[in-house]
Parts: C-alpha cells; structure tokens; sequence
C-alpha cells in the first residue's frame, strides 16, 4: 500500500511539474506575443503620423531686364522703352511619406522599406517691377507688362535646378528618415533599404 502511494505521490508531483511548467511557457509566450505587438504598434504608429513631409525649402532671385522696341516717330526710331524686373522663388522639395511601404519584421527585428515616394517639386515664383523706363509717346500698355510679368515668372521657374534639388533634398530625407527610426533603433530594431536609395550604413 505504501508502495502504491509513493508512486502515486510521484505520478501526481511529475505531473504538476509538468502543468506548471507549461503554464509558465504559455504566460511567457503571451508576454512575447504581447511585446512582439507593442513594438510593431510603436514603429508603425510612429511612420504613420508623418505625412507629408517637406524635407528642402530654398529661395531664388535675379534680375530680369525686358527691352521694348523704339517708337516710330516721323520715320525714325526714338524713345526705346526698358523694365527691370526683380524675380524671386521659393522651391520646396516634399515626400508624401503615406506612399512609403514598409515591413516590419518583429522576429529578426528588421524594419524594411520596400518602396520609397519620390520627391515633389513645387516652385512658386513671384516678380516685382524694379525700375522701368517709359515715355508719353511709348508706353507699356497694362496687357504688356502683364505678359512681361508672367514671361519671368516663367523663366524663373525654369532656372531652378531641378535636379540639383532631388540630390539635396535626398540628403535632407535621410536625416529626417533617421530622426523617424530613432524609436526603432531604441528597440534594437535595423532598418533595410530595400530601394537602394540609400547605401548599407546610411539609415
């Protein structure tokens, strides 16, 4: 009878073990799932809430001079007429960060960027009369210094260097990308470029 006890004692204490044992390892695999999920929710929360994002702002401005023809007078060409314009722009390089598609992979604690946006270029010109020279007997009609106005806006416009600005402005977007996966790296997290944007080391 004793015998038959103790193995019962045994049987009974080996299976407690057990059960604890796999109570824990289930509580703990919670506890990781959990901590898997928190992480996700930072990283993605935290790329989420930046959504257009202006990365380069730089201003432009020159002097554009605008000859007019003489007036016809008697046969002869008298009283050419001149203006000098004061042009100026604002170029802004922004990405539109809800385009970017990224994965984040809790297991080898990877974030990696499948797909970038690409940079949009705005540029808003703006001219000013600076001086202009004119006469009675030929002035510049309203409708003429109208186009004159829009010709060097245009042609401001044109000057800016576009691609000058995508290569500055890629600059500018690994800085704020890095200052984006700053809580990534915090959680021992690296970041993938798969786009190859950007060299292994950048980000």
């Amino acid at each position: 009878m004793n015998k038959y006890t103790g193995l019962l004692s045994f049987i009974f204490g080996i299976i407690l073990t057990v059960f604890a044992f796999l109570s824990w390892r289930s509580c703990h695999k919670k506890d990781d799932a959990a901590m898997i999920n928190q992480d996700y929710y930072l990283i993605t929360n935290q790329i989420q809430k930046m959504n257009k994002m202006v990365v380069l702002e730089q201003d432009f401005s020159s002097f554009q001079t605008h000859k007019s023809a003489a007036a016809r007078v008697a046969g002869f060409d008298i009283l050419p007429k001149e203006m000098v314009l004061y042009t100026t722009a604002k170029a802004q390089v922004s990405y539109d960060l809800k385009r970017m598609k990224i994965d984040v992979d809790t297991v080898s604690k990877k974030v990696i960027i499948n797909e970038l946006p690409q940079p949009e270029i705005k540029i808003f010109p703006d001219v000013k009369i600076h001086f202009m020279d004119d006469y009675a007997v030929n002035r510049f009609k309203q409708s003429d210094i109208n186009n004159i106005m829009e010709s060097a806006k245009k042609n401001m416009a044109k000057s800016v260097n576009q691609e000058q600005l995508k290569q500055q402005s890629k600059k500018q977007l690994k800085e704020n990308l890095n200052e984006i996966f700053v809580l990534a790296k915090a959680l021992h997290y690296t970041i993938e470029d798969k786009t190859n944007t950007f060299s292994t080391g950048e980000l």
